[in-house]
């Protein structure tokens, strides 16, 4: 995984066109239910932050390139599981991992709308929290509120976060 990083960061650094839509689907993938659990992104989204600093791409479109990608993740995992309920468990990949939508499911009747912000922090709740807010028919549009402010959130976290790593390491450079 860590080379499939580096080699999108390098494409990215070479080809800065491409920056937001290579973000995008980055974190389109990242937010989506079956896709999450078997490619995870987000070190790549990191790897892209580092650049932003580095070779001068503006962050802003970047940004919310991560931010649409994520949230239009989360509708479409919603959506699936609103539209098939309990069959969900039973499709591959979740049928080969049974211990991750109950505890979605667990986690969205315990903290409700919440669910939907913190959810998308952590790694296997990223991808069940939206299908067990589908399942249980959370109102859509408190749903969605909580999924696009996350999302806008959650992408300038792991953006600034590979910024900050870079200057860091720049910095140390010199020093040393």
């Amino acid at each position: 995984m860590e080379q499939y990083a580096h080699a999108l960061a390098d494409f990215v650094r070479l080809h800065q066109a491409w920056a937001a839509p290579i973000v995008f689907v980055l974190a389109f993938g990242e937010s989506l239910a079956f896709i999450s659990l078997l490619i995870p992104a987000w070190g790549a989204l990191v790897a892209i932050g580092a650049l932003i600093g580095a070779s001068g791409i503006s962050f802003y479109p970047i940004w919310i390139a991560g931010a649409f990608g994520a949230a239009l993740g989360d509708w479409v995992s919603y959506w699936f599981g609103y539209r098939y309920k309990e069959h969900v468990a039973q499709i591959w990949p979740l049928s080969r991992y049974p211990e991750i939508l109950p505890r979605g499911e667990a986690f969205v009747r315990n903290w409700g709308v919440p669910s939907i912000f913190i959810g998308r922090f952590f790694g296997p709740l990223r991808a069940s929290v939206p299908l067990a807010a589908g399942i249980f028919e959370m109102p859509y549009w408190s749903f969605q509120v909580a999924n696009f402010i996350s999302a806008l959130v959650w992408s300038a976290a792991l953006l600034l976060f590979g910024d900050v790593i870079a200057k860091v390491m720049e910095w140390i450079w010199r020093v040393i």
